[in-house]
């Protein structure tokens, strides 16, 4: 059934797209993988999606193209690689860049479809700049085909319906109901068991370390306090709503740094698959965690601080966040966890963390960039700038950096490998 899809699929694509017949496929470039990602990047932001469902997007999109690719390579032992999701090897006449953005068209259309004309325009534009005839034709059938496997298999990944938690009550618990929940359950892309990586409790309320975070952030994060730099960091690291989400910032790095590596077509879909399923399966462990604890912010825990048992803590009932309020529980921070997870994959993918890269995101003030001399100085960053706008405690800021890393570390040493001789380099995968 699987063989007869496809060749319908090669018939579709022949009638659609005939023209003269081309000698030979042009070579690879990662230009596709590129555009394919900034057009999911605007559609995170025009659909005002969450982390959650932005960092599911990522994933299918990357996914489906690396698989596209890697599909049609898979009959050479020398260079094959495990899959990510489609087991089924490609025809190997096929064009592998047709591949690519075949597939990313069948998904992103599927996931987008209030723009599908855009990226119908954006699919046709590619396949004329790659040129006509078999090659290509088998690769664009044979990406479509991908595409839809892969949209088939995470229909059911558990990520809808919509779920929420209701609001907690009394000292430490969330007070307010948050949607997304479901999350918590959903089908890992890449790790065996997202659960696995879910956290035990914060600290204690009437813990020293639970007092400790406590005054910090009541300073830092205190909105009454003018602190320019703290405010623009945290500014520039927040992603509301309307923006790329937290897990795009880090698709935008790893294009920026592929780009500037030079990366081929297979090493960038590669890499674009490892860190995107990374970033989703961490979405599942940061949103079991936050079910689970259900921790009051700051925000709540300053004004109530009389409520919490700890006689180190101090309430101040006019304080307020220098961010403003949040939407979900604080344990743990879901831009620490998705910055430790990426960053991680970044480093294990280069075989080094020492990348420098400039980065302007989309909440930055005035779009101003900001310069790196690596990732894990990036991630860094974007966990502490939480603290800085009132919305998490130093805890939980390291313990997320930590949820995210361990995550990125069994991806690394499982996923996307050469099917044989030595798949890494000491801890780099290869």
């Amino acid at each position: 059934m699987k063989k007869v899809v496809f060749v319908a699929a090669l018939a579709l694509v022949g009638t659609l797209l005939a023209g003269p017949v081309s000698a030979q496929p042009n070579p690879p470039s990662s230009d596709s993988i590129s555009e394919w990602n900034q057009l999911a990047l605007a559609a995170v932001r025009q659909q005002r999606a969450s982390d959650a469902d932005a960092a599911r997007l990522y994933a299918m999109l990357n996914v489906a193209m690396y698989d596209a690719v890697n599909g049609i390579h898979n009959g050479n032992p020398h260079s094959a690689r495990a899959h990510a999701l489609v087991t089924e090897s490609g025809p190997s006449d096929a064009d592998p860049q047709a591949a690519a953005v075949s597939a990313a068209h069948t998904v992103l259309a599927a996931l987008d479809p209030a723009r599908a004309s855009g990226y119908d325009d954006a699919f046709a534009a590619d396949l004329a700049g790659i040129g006509s005839g078999h090659h290509r034709d088998v690769g664009a059938a044979w990406g479509q085909h991908v595409g839809q496997l892969v949209l088939a298999a995470r229909a059911d990944d558990g990520s809808t319906p919509v779920e929420s938690q209701p609001a907690g009550t009394g000292p430490g618990k969330f007070p307010s109901a948050w949607s997304g929940v479901q999350y918590r359950n959903v089908r890992p892309f890449a790790v065996a068991d997202a659960i696995r990586f879910v956290l035990g409790p914060p600290p204690a309320l009437d813990s020293l370390d639970y007092a400790a975070a406590f005054a910090e952030v009541a300073l830092l994060g205190n909105a009454a306090i003018p602190a320019p730099d703290k405010l623009a960091t945290f500014q520039y690291w927040s992603l509301p709503a309307g923006s790329d989400q937290p897990p795009g910032e880090w698709v935008k790095i790893a294009l920026t740094v592929s780009a500037s590596r030079g990366l081929g077509l297979d090493d960038a879909a590669r890499l674009m698959a490892l860190l995107t399923m990374t970033l989703s399966d961490t979405t599942v462990a940061t949103v079991g965690t936050k079910f689970a604890s259900d921790h009051w912010r700051p925000a709540q825990a300053i004004p109530q601080a009389d409520l919490d048992g700890n006689p180190l803590t101090v309430a101040d009932p006019t304080w307020k966040p220098r961010g403003g309020n949040a939407g979900s529980p604080e344990w743990v921070s879901g831009h620490s966890s998705y910055s430790g997870a990426a960053a991680t994959v970044l480093a294990g993918f280069f075989c080094t963390d020492a990348i420098p890269f400039d980065l302007v995101t989309d909440s930055a003030p005035g779009g101003q960039p900001r310069s790196y001399g690596s990732f894990s100085a990036a991630a860094a960053e974007a966990g502490r700038s939480r603290v800085f706008g009132g919305l998490h405690f130093e805890f939980s800021n390291q313990a997320g950096l930590k949820l995210g890393r361990d995550v990125a570390g069994e991806v690394l040493a499982n996923k996307l490998l050469l099917t044989s001789g030595d798949t890494h380099i000491g801890a780099c995968p290869r």
